[in-house]
């Protein structure tokens, strides 16, 4: 017999080998039929796994996020199928979920065209096949049948994939007439799939290398029930409309030049402003929270990147090096390794801890042209960075503080549903990490500890630390419900001992700081190109490029509305006019259009009596107000 623990802390006792299906069978059939897969000691597996040991169990369904990667990544096995019934002898490179719903899958479809056209034929033959309720078995294999499998298939793909696969590893899936190496997990059967679209396709080089063969990428989406599927195309025309490169280019926020280069974003004037606004809000918070801010260049020497291990694990997604007489530069990729050198520019005691470093510094890094997406992936970006110095015994009350200062930001912004994910190594694989156990065991226990007096929403996701540390990362849903990661914290022990950092302690020894980093916006372009999808464009009024646009009826009326402009700028409130010989409708139009958000109508009578008439975005019309009438609530909005 085993013991199993299940969510709601009960235990049940179970003979060996019983399966996550069948424990769900047995506390009632409504259940079984949800469950798509399940959770067992953090692992995720398919249902019919069976338990060899005492273990936790979770039931994962279609409600679990979970859940709903299995079933996406399953999905992307469904389209496979299809694809190959349509196209015989077509070749499978990767079909992985997507964190933000759907899956793709890259394929070479040997010179056949495959476009819009083409989308609804496949969606049939997928229902087709998934009509079959067939089976997702799994089959472990050894490596030498998984090559001669895929030789005889002539798929280069899969063959260069087992290159790097471990004997005794390797595992194959079939369901319906296909088989593809996975490791899994996947749903029980086909059938669970009942609404499916084909979203888009792209090009998309084999290993994302420009050297490699171009495949095409096909993107699609499926859904348990239909009316799941009308709900998700729903949101998606919403999101067309949020497009933040849409709205970008009506509001004139920024733009891109072939010239400049791709991923290399150019800030319009009225696109500086709302930069500018966001990073004069966080300076505000940054001296109220003893922060001091530096500068650093945009290049370094490489042994600089050598010694902190960024050269190794972002070189290949770097710029290639700048070479000069004696010296190999790199356009930096992280501000961490130039703090550390302000650090270490002069001794340090106790008394100077925690020593808190902000700057807004820009990185560079090599995106593939494929993976670019306007502000949202580019490849020269502005974190507002931060690294902090401390004591051991200083980490939780620091850690706490940057926990809300970042909640500050959302809150400010109006991103009111989101969760922190604690970010810790995977349990398994530590390759992929630098330092000693015992010092990850004190950085991840000081996040859980420190996270521990905070309200607010949290899980903890293993595999997702970075390479030195582990980290708290912010999860947060826009307001169409799509999620997004904004915002930072990591735990440091290794980069102060990389870079041989100390402080003289009260005892006169010498010891080694922990380095906190954190960036509650993160990029700035990033940041800014969700905001804009968040909020559709309209920003709050502390944050508006422009907070106001006079509009006179006529030219007649230009001294007064210059006059009205001068009171409220005086007033810091930030204003425009527009002097232009157009219709007031027009003008009106044109203004909403910028999404300012107040107009300010000025004709005779406003002139005569010292008046103004107020037009609110998305409001209207509100009345006519005196000019100190209007500036008092201006100011009473912005403070709120």
């Amino acid at each position: 017999m085993i013991q199993v623990t299940l969510t709601d802390g009960s235990v049940r006792n179970y003979q060996k080998g019983i399966t996550p299906m069948q424990i769900a069978q047995s506390i009632s059939e409504s259940l079984a039929r949800n469950v798509l897969c399940a959770k067992v000691n953090d692992n995720v597996v398919d249902a019919n796994t069976p338990l060899e040991e005492n273990c936790t169990l979770k039931l994962l369904t279609w409600n679990d996020e979970e859940g709903k990667q299995t079933f996406w990544h399953s999905s992307a096995h469904l389209m496979a199928e299809a694809l190959e019934a349509l196209y015989p002898g077509v070749k499978f490179g990767v079909g992985p979920a997507l964190e933000n719903g759907g899956f793709y899958y890259d394929v070479d479809l040997g010179g056949r065209e495959f476009s819009q056209a083409d989308f609804k034929r496949l969606e049939d033959q997928m229902l087709e096949c998934a009509k079959k309720n067939s089976e997702y078995k799994r089959t472990p294999i050894s490596k030498t049948e998984a090559i001669n499998y895929f030789r005889q298939k002539g798929d280069e793909y899969k063959l260069d994939l087992l290159e790097n696969l471990e004997e005794g590893k390797i595992t194959f899936y079939t369901q319906g007439n296909f088989t593809d190496l996975c490791r899994g997990p996947h749903i029980p059967h086909t059938g669970l799939i009942k609404a499916v679209k084909i979203l888009s396709i792209s090009g998309a080089y084999w290993k994302g290398d420009e050297k490699n063969k171009q495949l095409t990428r096909i993107y699609g989406i499926t859904f348990p029930k239909k009316s799941e599927l009308e709900e998700y195309l729903a949101q998606l025309e919403e999101a067309k409309k949020r497009d933040h490169r849409k709205i970008g280019r009506e509001m004139e926020l920024f733009t891109f030049s072939d010239y400049v280069g791709g991923g290399l974003p150019l800030w319009l004037p009225r696109g500086f402003k709302l930069r500018q606004n966001l990073i004069d809000f966080m300076t505000k918070q940054l001296y109220e929270g003893g922060y001091q801010l530096v500068a650093t260049p945009h290049i370094a020497k490489t042994d600089l990147y050598k010694i902190s291990g960024h050269l190794e694990k972002y070189g290949a997604d770097s710029f290639q090096p700048i070479q000069s007489p004696g010296d190999t530069f790199f356009l930096k990729p992280m501000n961490c390794p130039h703090h550390i050198e302000i650090y270490k520019s002069k001794p340090r005691s106790y008394r100077d801890l925690p020593l808190r470093i902000a700057e807004f510094g820009t990185v560079y890094r090599y995106e593939q042209s494929g993976e670019l997406n306007g502000l949202t992936r580019v490849r020269g970006f502005t974190q507002d960075d931060a690294h902090i110095f401390c004591t051991e015994e200083q980490v939780k009350d620091e850690f706490i503080a940057v926990v809300k200062l970042v909640q500050k930001v959302l809150n400010k912004l109006e991103f009111k549903e989101y969760t922190a994910q604690i970010s810790l190594r995977d349990k398994t694989d530590r390759d992929k990490y630098i330092g000693t156990d015992e010092q990850w065991n004190r950085a991840e226990q000081a996040i859980i500890d420190a996270v521990s007096t905070v309200d607010m929403k949290t899980v903890t996701e293993y595999g997702e630390a970075a390479f030195y540390g582990p980290k708290l990362d912010f999860m947060v849903k826009d307001a169409i419900g799509r999620k997004w990661q904004l915002g930072t914290i990591q735990v440091d022990y290794q980069l102060p001992a990389r870079f041989e950092l100390e402080y003289v302690s009260a005892d006169g020894t010498k010891k080694r700081p922990v380095m906190l980093h954190r960036a509650p916006f993160g990029s700035l372009e990033r940041f800014i190109g969700v905001l804009i999808e968040h909020c559709a464009g309209d920003f709050p009024l502390w944050l508006a490029p422009e907070q106001v646009i006079l509009l006179p009826i006529s030219e007649k009326f230009e001294s007064y509305t210059l006059q009205v402009k001068k009171t409220l700028e005086q007033a810091n409130i930030r204003t425009i006019a527009d002097l232009r010989n157009e219709k007031i409708g027009k003008k009106i139009r044109d203004a909403e259009l910028q999404k300012i958000p107040y107009m300010l109508i000025i004709g005779e009578k406003e002139a005569n009596e010292g008046l103004i008439s107020i037009r609110k975005r998305k409001e209207g019309d509100l009345g006519m107000y005196s000019v100190q009438e209007f500036i008092q609530r201006a100011q009473d909005e912005i403070k709120d």
